[in-house]
């Protein structure tokens, strides 16, 4: 398993945290930038940088060449006048970045297991294109991604800089969503999707078996459970700093306030239960829209991602 070979090392690893420890892995970051309050916030994840290798320039291919279990989650990114592309989780699992192009515009679609977060980040910052890999390091269980032109280290969750150059930066999120592969050809019979890496990994196969079940995330978070109830495991659904439990959303239904309306589209497998991917207990695939029913970014994230990225963030509960 990607990360959980290494789990008996997370413990020492914090004893690393330190710039001069990776000064050597890292040589480009400028470390006397960061917004974190303790380097002792960031832990090894167990692979080095690099360990889980990001994707650049993805093959892409017609949805009619792809053969792919219906219930499979893929995320879906949909630029106007643009194909729509659907990127597969059983490759995302693996890879968790994505550095692609939908038409004029460079793209990051992006994948960390261990926070169930989904998001698409346009790569366009400061004047350049950026280029984005795995940095092996963890913040509250989320991915530590980091770019190749500066070897600044971003957040996936938050889509924000947090050490280097771009330290205290933000990326531009792109709208974007997880559902069922046979929803997506469904309404997309043209579409394309990103065809299987040239890589050696299990394919279809999920490295994080039954973590759906767990009452607490694994060992590289250390934080508060959520409040007011909330397994911490429990998806809920993201917009800005809002979170809704998916508990509110009842199966086909359509939960509309504060100018957001949050649509159970239809049933998917679970990315993260079974063996199989495509075999998992169903999960929602959600559609979150705003009143006019133009697409907002959002992130489906499990509730102590967001209750450790987002400590004042505004609970939806009724």
């Amino acid at each position: 398993m990607l990360r959980l070979a290494f789990l008996l090392f997370v413990l020492p690893a914090a004893l690393w945290a330190n710039p001069t420890v990776w000064q050597n892995e890292f040589p480009k970051t400028d470390f006397s930038k960061r917004t974190i309050d303790s380097w002792g916030e960031i832990l090894s994840g167990g692979p080095p940088r690099d360990g889980i290798p990001a994707l650049v320039d993805p093959e892409v291919i017609g949805v009619e060449q792809a053969e792919l279990p219906p219930r499979e989650p893929v995320i879906t990114v949909e630029l106007d006048g643009e194909t729509p592309r659907a990127y597969p989780i059983r490759y995302l699992i693996w890879h968790e970045i994505a550095n692609d192009r939908i038409g004029d515009v460079p793209v990051a679609v992006t994948f960390c297991p261990l926070c169930n977060s989904a998001l698409t980040f346009d790569r366009r910052h400061g004047g350049q294109v950026l280029t984005f890999g795995v940095s092996g390091k963890l913040r509250h269980s989320d991915m530590v991604m980091y770019d190749r032109e500066t070897e600044s280290w971003w957040q996936q969750a938050l889509g924000e800089g947090i050490v280097g150059q771009y330290a205290g930066d933000e990326l531009t999120q792109v709208p974007s969503w997880m559902e069922a592969w046979g929803a997506f050809v469904d309404r997309n019979p043209q579409g394309d999707v990103m065809a299987e890496p040239a890589h050696n990994r299990r394919y279809g196969e999920n490295p994080y078996v039954n973590y759906d079940d767990r009452a607490r995330p694994y060992p590289f978070f250390t934080g508060e459970d959520p409040p007011h109830g909330i397994p911490a495991l429990a998806r809920v659904v993201r917009v800005g700093d809002r979170a809704w439990p998916m508990s509110r959303l009842a199966q086909g239904e359509t939960l509309t306030e504060a100018g957001v309306s949050i649509e159970w589209a239809h049933d998917q497998a679970s990315a993260l239960g079974a063996q199989r991917m495509g075999e998992a207990d169903t999960v929602a695939a959600i559609r979150v829209q705003d009143d006019t029913g133009a697409d907002l970014p959002h992130d489906v994230m499990f509730a102590f991602a967001f209750h450790a990225f987002y400590p004042d963030g505004a609970w939806m509960l009724e």
